[in-house]
């Protein structure tokens, strides 16, 4: 008999509707009943109640290739979660089916053993130095000895969309936040070895993440990633443990710096834009409006909304590990949300997340589309100026002014100066 997850309920539960099947992104891209949402919980069901008879009967009922290759043409969006009947949590479902399968020694497919293996050994997927994590850290931000907010950069931000990463350290130090990274401390959060079932490696990569954070004496991370704010406001709890201090996705923190009034605009940006909400941010981390109160306080900005937004957002084909497996229905899947944009009228396609950025520009690419695919940090970049922003200069020289203080005082026979702790903490 095989050895089946903590499914039973949701296997009896399932009514084989199909509402699911409408608003799976995959299967618009295969369309065979099996990689459904629906045919792979019948496929579980046949497993699960499997018996001598068929084995009498010469009926196959066993974890195969097949299945686990439909099991990962998913991108964990969870769509089909929203309109199912019986309420039947779809994003951690597909995540411990997975895990599962990764355990029978099945999965996951090469290409996301790959993706673990890199992260176990150069703590990130795309196995860059880790010495390189830091150095896209824009030199006029000065980094601060006693941080308000450590910026989790990702390892999308820190090796493939560096700007994204720049941005947002740019605009919170304009707003007069005093921040830091950890550099070549920071590790991945994990999230591509989670999504593909490979769970081995979250406890101690959240372990360290969160002791590097508590060390430097942070008062709350921030990141722009939405893997890495769900991974880690969410999943290092089941692994390890909650963060001792507030995580934020940085739509959140900034949507609060501007109702504070620490960032200021400078700039109006006449133009007409529509917003993606990653899934992982969206419908996996609940948060909708915060993207879309920043968008709405930038001088100048229309949005409009894309018919399938929110909870019912369309994927943009990247998540899940589907991208590395499937990268070419992962850009299908994005060109299609790009046609949805370009149906708004928008010049501007925005979302909050790199890995979103990256797959929906290569959709836009693919179809030829005149739109502009941007994160929400870099619109706020161009709306603000660091010479306008008080906040900012007075939190410059407070940090000059804490320097001083720790400076050596004058003595009859001078010492050498101290070495600066800066170079101590380049990444």
């Amino acid at each position: 008999m095989v050895k089946m997850p903590e499914i039973n309920r949701e296997l009896l539960a399932c009514l084989q509707c199909g509402y699911c099947v409408r608003v799976c992104p995959t299967y618009e891209q295969t369309p065979w009943e099996s990689i459904t949402p629906r045919g792979k919980v019948f496929y579980l069901n046949q497993i699960s109640k499997r018996s001598p008879v068929d084995t009498l009967l010469g009926r196959k009922v066993k974890v195969d290739q097949e299945f686990v290759d439909a099991l990962f043409r998913c991108t964990g969006c969870a769509q089909c979660e929203t309109v199912c009947h019986v309420n039947i949590e779809f994003a951690d479902f597909w995540e411990k089916v997975r895990e599962w399968v990764v355990d029978q020694g099945k999965g996951p497919l090469p290409v996301h053993a790959k993706l673990a293996k890199a992260i176990k050994e150069t703590r990130n997927p795309y196995g860059e130095p880790t010495e390189k994590r830091g150095a896209w850290w824009p030199e006029e931000v000065p980094r601060a000895d006693r941080p308000d907010v450590i910026f989790f950069a990702g390892c999308t931000g820190s090796y493939r969309m560096q700007r994204i990463a720049k941005a947002g350290a740019v605009v919170l130090s304009r707003a007069g936040v005093k921040i830091d990274i950890l550099g070549g401390d920071e590790w991945c959060c994990t999230s591509p070895a989670l999504r593909t079932g490979q769970t081995g490696l979250t406890a101690s990569f959240a372990e360290h993440n969160i002791r590097a954070v508590e060390v430097r004496g942070a008062k709350a991370m921030v990141m722009t990633c939405a893997g890495c704010f769900k991974t880690t406001s969410t999943d290092y709890g089941r692994y390890f443990a909650n963060p001792s201090f507030p995580v934020y996705h940085f739509t959140q923190y900034v949507n609060n710096l501007i109702k504070e009034k620490k960032l200021k605009f400078t700039k109006e940006i006449k133009a007409k834009v529509t917003y993606h909400d990653p899934c992982h941010l969206g419908r996996h981390g609940g948060v909708y409006e915060d993207p879309r109160d920043v968008i709405k306080k930038i001088p100048g900005i229309e949005l409009v909304e894309m018919p399938r937004n929110r909870r019912g957002s369309r994927c943009c084909g990247a998540g899940g590990g589907f991208k590395s497996a499937f990268n070419d229905m992962a850009v299908n899947i994005a060109a299609e949300r790009v046609k949805e944009a370009v149906a708004t009228g928008a010049e501007i396609l925005v979302t909050t997340c790199p890995f979103c950025v990256v797959n929906l520009q290569a959709g836009a690419k693919a179809i030829g589309a005149n739109i502009k695919v941007l994160d929400v940090s870099e619109l706020l970049l161009e709306a603000t100026d660091p010479s306008a922003a008080p906040a900012a200069a007075e939190g410059a020289k407070a940090s000059k002014a804490e320097a001083a203080a720790k400076a050596p005082k004058a003595e009859a026979v001078p010492k050498a100066p101290a070495k600066p702790k800066a170079e101590a903490q380049k990444a």
